[in-house]
């Protein structure tokens, strides 16, 4: 990590902040602030908090709540996510526990078991049942062109 004079992380360097590696095991509370993004590759079980990103990495096991400013899954969760921008699981996550942010982002072959919730939703676009959804193709079905 790089520091300035100040003894607070440099702003040149804006990737990867923090590093807990594929052979590291931690219990307890996590915090961090202001250090930018922390990737846990490791296994972890209690609580992260933190106004930062926070990555899982593709071996991470971690048994925790976790609240963050925006969390990227790729490895393992079991646990409650909160998020204050978004929450996206990708490849071969795998989350067992609530997501709650504003955005959440499921990619194609993760496993998600819980209840997500969207915290403030855009109160001016309207919102459809699937039973609206149905009606509205069944009065405009898509034409064959055949």
């Amino acid at each position: 990590m790089w520091w300035n004079s100040t003894n607070k992380p440099s702003a040149k360097n804006t990737g990867i902040m923090a590093f807990i590696d594929e052979g590291s095991e931690i219990e307890g509370k996590y915090s961090f602030t202001g250090t930018g993004t922390v990737l846990l590759n490791g296994r972890f079980h209690g609580e992260i908090v933190t106004t930062d990103a926070l990555v899982v990495g593709e071996k991470a096991m971690v048994n925790a709540t976790i609240q963050a400013e925006s969390v990227v899954i790729m490895g393992e969760v079991v646990g409650n996510v909160r998020a204050s921008s978004r929450i996206q699981l990708k490849g071969a996550a795998r989350v067992f526990g609530n997501l709650e942010a504003p955005v959440v982002i499921l990619e194609e072959g993760v496993l998600f078991e819980g209840q997500c919730r969207m915290p403030g939703a855009r109160p001016d676009e309207p919102v459809h049942s699937p039973g609206a959804v149905e009606a509205i193709l069944t009065r405009h079905p898509q034409s064959d062109h055949d």
